[in-house]
């Protein structure tokens, strides 16, 4: 059997969070999970005794990041594979949302996961290697109406982890970038943060709500077996879709946006830059 990994997860007490967490505890694995609110990891700390150590983390505050992820160093002595999946959605068009709704939703989704990779990376390269996950989304690559703000900080997150995975490369530390497709955690509920409506939008947002129809979404445990095969992987990807209707949504998504690129090619070609 192989050597049994130690996991950071952030975001773990549910959704997708939640779902990594025990399939390492399944294989064998340790974890430490954290989460603002770890209460509802109480039942998988009983099943798990030794191998699971929850407790609580604000991602939005970097020295309590720091220390925490010390804390989480020290659980189980070492960190193998670290999954920076802790988020939230903010619900609106791009007028609506306040100062205050923008900057906690960027502090969490952008900023939050920074804080993360910057102080996991001192003890993955202290201990030659290791692997971090970069969970964003597969609509990073262009923005959509009502959910602007977090296609913004997924965006954001996914240019950030290109850089790092450049730059931690030669230290033995693979970053691998996970776009998620749409899973059934929670985040259109208890993760989300609504703005408050202008009657001029509201066509708009019939048009989307329509749009994102009541389909139930997959359960988070089916992305699961995904991640725990990439973790494994020697040579990671540095971006993987997770999700087929995803990924073919994704490519339909590229091949548009090359079509309309071409499409003003004479305009762009205009400037020599």
């Amino acid at each position: 059997m192989a050597t049994a990994r130690v996991w950071l997860i952030t975001g773990a007490s549910r959704g997708l969070g939640r779902a990594f967490a025990e399939a390492a505890l399944v294989n064998g694995d340790r974890v430490v999970a954290v989460a603002r609110n770890i209460e509802p990891l109480g039942d998988l700390a009983e099943k798990y005794p030794g191998h699971l150590a929850p407790f609580s983390m604000d991602v939005t505050d970097r020295q309590g990041v720091f220390d925490g992820v010390a804390r989480a160093a020290a659980a189980f002595g070492r960190l193998d594979v670290v999954v920076n999946n802790a988020g939230g959605m903010l619900y609106g068009m791009v007028e609506e949302a306040t100062e205050e709704q923008v900057r906690a939703h960027m502090d969490v989704n952008f900023f939050g996961a920074v804080w993360v990779a910057q102080a996991v990376l001192p003890h993955l390269r202290a201990q030659g290697g290791g692997r971090l996950l970069q969970v964003t989304s597969m609509g990073s690559g262009g923005g959509m109406a009502t959910v602007g703000y977090y296609g913004a900080g997924k965006a954001a997150l996914d240019s950030v982890s290109e850089a790092l995975a450049m730059e931690v490369e030669g230290l033995g530390i693979k970053v691998t970038i996970v776009q998620m497709g749409g899973y059934n955690t929670g985040l259109f509920t208890t993760g989300t943060t609504h703005t408050e409506p202008l009657a001029q939008y509201q066509p708009l947002r019939t048009e989307m709500e329509a749009m994102w129809g009541d389909t139930v979404a997959p359960e988070p445990d089916t992305a699961a077996p995904v991640i725990m095969e990439l973790a494994a992987l020697p040579d990671p990807p540095r971006r993987l879709i997770v999700g087929s209707q995803s990924f073919d949504h994704v490519l339909e998504m590229d091949r548009a946006q090359a079509d309309l690129y071409r499409s003003w090619e004479h305009l762009s070609r205009m400037a020599p830059g």
